[in-house]
């Protein structure tokens, strides 16, 4: 799914304590064969990518905040699984905590995941059950879902998101999110090289289409505002029912007759499919097609068919390392490794592989707070986190700050062997980390803060 682009719903219409754990030694000493202990054993298994013990035993005793005990922790998984059928998020949580489980919990405590399955329109209801039960919310998201977030500073209630979509909730208080500030382009680094290196020519004739939704029209007008600002003159934008078309040829002509060279379409790749089918049937051929991430993975390439040859469709992971590249990541083949042994019918998405990554991050910072784990300590030790990758799943982001630009990016190509990377000039392994900073000048609203509910950080203990 593409980072603020159209979520699944509209598209379809641990360390030990630093401090307080003390005493355990995961060392050990081994048997004469030379066989590990099992403290040894649990110890190699808690950790992921380059992060060393994530999870662990230990002696937690005390039931330090609401969903807290000193067995266990009591965590929110935010989904539309009800009406999108996708289950990314709920697969994430549960591979993740079965590992962490596996390996002694958080200080000893194991983890509960409870799906928040707002189905779409339900994300309030969903929110306020959250409030009564949860620690915290990790590794989820809804479509609409700044439906929930006035209730969830309201109750103050820290959020480790895989995915954020209205601008309401995109960088409100309490929020840890690593998919960048809300107030800067995502994309700016990818549109420079779309516009400016790769295809020169298409800047002059780019066109903008996605679905007729509240979030896609907010989603359009940035995507407008960063192209412009990257030097592209916009020559076609339109709206297409969100529910989908039924014949694409009108939009396909209109495209052809705007004589578009470059094309973002923010929606369902499900309709992108249909409308690419229609443009290759009349013989025209875009320089580029930003397809969104979205429709990174194979249903998409399945869906297109022969269009693969002949257009030329893209996608910016903003940061997370392709999947398709796991043997060559050690941590993104881990979390491959993990998901055949934990849900070996699930599959390993985008959306999933953020959603993993938010879990590691509660996991270290919660493990850090020792056995007075409270909201207060995991958010504070998250936000020092100013080089977070996942353990290796993603380029490094900032979060010691609320708003801060994504310096790295990385292009996807989808062809008929497959999606691969782009010719993009990474500079940084896998990524490019030359973006440019752009910070929006229009106005689209602004995320809520706790002063916007009468709270301040002070009230979060």
């Amino acid at each position: 799914m593409r980072t603020k682009a159209i979520p699944a719903g509209l598209a379809a219409v641990a360390l030990f304590a630093v401090a307080g754990c003390g005493g355990h030694d995961d060392t050990g000493t081994g048997a004469d064969d030379g066989a590990p202990t099992k403290a040894a054993q649990q110890a190699a298994a808690a950790d992921f990518g380059d992060l060393k013990k994530v999870c662990g035993p230990g002696d937690a005793k005390t039931a330090s905040a609401q969903g807290v005990t000193a067995d266990s922790i009591e965590l929110g998984v935010f989904s539309d699984v009800g009406f999108t059928k996708k289950s990314e998020f709920v697969d994430a949580a549960k591979v993740f905590t079965s590992w962490c489980n596996a390996a002694g919990g958080i200080d000893g405590r194991k983890l509960t995941a409870t799906t928040r399955d707002s189905k779409l329109m339900e994300v309030r209801q969903r929110m306020l059950e959250a409030c009564k039960e949860d620690f915290a919310l990790v590794g989820g998201g809804a479509a609409l879902d700044a439906l929930g977030v006035k209730d969830r500073l309201n109750c103050l209630l820290p959020d480790f998101p895989a995915q954020v979509s209205q601008i309401q909730n995109n960088g409100s208080d309490l929020q840890l999110n690593a998919t960048g500030g809300a107030s800067y382009n995502r994309y700016a680094g990818y549109y420079d090289w779309l516009l400016k290196q790769a295809y020169p020519d298409s800047a002059s004739a780019v066109g903008l289409i996605g679905g007729d939704a509240p979030v896609t029209k907010v989603i359009n007008a940035e995507a407008q505002e960063g192209l412009e600002a990257a030097g592209a003159k916009i020559a076609y934008k339109d709206l297409y029912p969100a529910q989908g078309v039924s014949d694409w040829t009108p939009y396909a002509q209109s495209i052809k007759s705007k004589g578009v060279k470059g094309l973002i379409f923010n929606g369902d790749f499900v309709q992108l499919s249909k409308l690419e089918q229609v443009l290759t049937g009349i013989g025209y051929k875009l320089d580029w097609i930003d397809a969104n991430n979205n429709a990174y993975g194979p249903a998409f390439l399945q869906l297109a068919g022969k269009s693969l040859d002949f257009q030329n469709n893209l996608a910016d992971l903003s940061g997370v390392y392709p999947l398709e590249k796991a043997a060559d990541n050690p941590a993104t083949e881990q979390l491959v490794d993990l998901f055949e042994k934990y849900a070996p019918k699930a599959q390993v998405t985008l959306p999933a592989v953020r959603g993993f990554a938010a879990w590691l991050l509660f996991a270290k910072s919660a493990s850090s707070c020792g056995d007075d784990l409270t909201r207060k300590c995991v958010y504070e030790a998250a936000r020092k986190e100013s080089a977070w990758t996942g353990g290796g799943l993603l380029a490094p982001v900032d979060l010691s700050k609320s708003d801060a630009p994504l310096t790295c990016f990385n292009i996807e190509k989808a062809t008929s062997k497959g999606w691969e990377p782009a010719d993009f000039a990474p500079n940084d392994g896998a990524y490019r980390c030359d973006a440019p900073a752009y910070k929006f000048k229009g106005s689209y609203g602004k995320p809520l803060t706790l002063a916007d509910v009468g709270k301040s950080l002070s009230d979060v203990k």
